[in-house]
């Protein structure tokens, strides 16, 4: 892939939207590009996991399987979402795996890698690591108000049920 191409990935991802054109082009260098396959697992439940990825086109299901084998969808992940941001930032093991669902193309950023600016170029590290924060606010936040229309729903507070 092109170097300007995989620059633009990054730009149009929503960890390059504090970045500049050139903090795109260096972070380009670092990450990989990957296309999976329907059903491809690309992360294994229990597994711990140092990249962060970035879907580029198709779905992600973050999911576990059931007692019977069968695939129980948690969250689906579609272009511009990120993936395994958590890992990411702890390499804990993931409570569930990613698989593709259909054709799914993500690009992916090592840990390692993003922490090697660290003395070179700190800022695109601080910027990185902020979009990131501000994803998995994004997401708590619409958890919450998940989790607010369930309750209202449960209890019937609102005339809305």
């Amino acid at each position: 892939m092109p170097d300007q191409a995989k620059a633009d990935l990054v730009r149009k991802s929503k960890i390059g939207v504090e970045l500049t054109d050139e903090q795109c082009k260096i972070l380009s260098d670092l990450i990989e590009v990957h296309e999976y396959a329907d059903g491809e697992v690309i992360v294994a439940e229990g597994t711990s996991d140092d990249r962060l990825r970035a879907v580029l086109a198709g779905a992600l299901a973050v999911a576990k399987k059931s007692e019977d084998g069968q695939w129980v969808r948690l969250n689906v992940l579609t272009a511009g979402d990120l993936a395994g941001e958590l890992a990411f930032l702890d390499s804990r093991p993931r409570y569930a795996a990613l698989v593709a669902l259909g054709p799914t193309r993500v690009f992916s950023l090592q840990r390692t890698k993003l922490e090697s600016l660290l003395d070179a170029q700190p800022a695109i590290v601080y910027r990185v690591m902020r979009a990131i924060a501000r994803f998995a606010h994004e997401v708590l936040h619409r958890s919450g108000a998940q989790t607010a229309e369930l309750t209202s729903y449960i209890f019937k507070t609102h005339a809305k049920y």
